[in-house]
């Protein structure tokens, strides 16, 4: 079966959420794409990734006041546009 290239992104997505929150980073990144895009994630297109960033940037403050980790994590999710 191949791979979409909307799963690839979502992938991508969770990958680099894995460098910051290990082995929640499918759940934490599907819960934030269900919630606030209301979409499933393997429909996750590029265009969708502006919102999801900023839902993320938001999410994580409340998980860390690190500011730098949040900028870095942030950073590497903007690669992807």
């Amino acid at each position: 079966m191949a791979t979409k290239s909307s799963d690839m992104l979502y992938i991508q997505v969770v990958n680099i959420t894995q460098c910051y929150l290990g082995p929640a980073a499918d759940r934490f990144v599907t819960r934030q794409v269900r919630n606030h895009l209301r979409k499933d994630p393997e429909l996750l297109a590029k265009r969708d990734l502006v919102d999801l960033i900023d839902w993320i940037r938001v999410a994580m403050g409340y998980i860390t006041e690190d500011n730098v980790l949040v900028s870095r994590y942030i950073d590497n999710l903007k690669e992807l546009l």
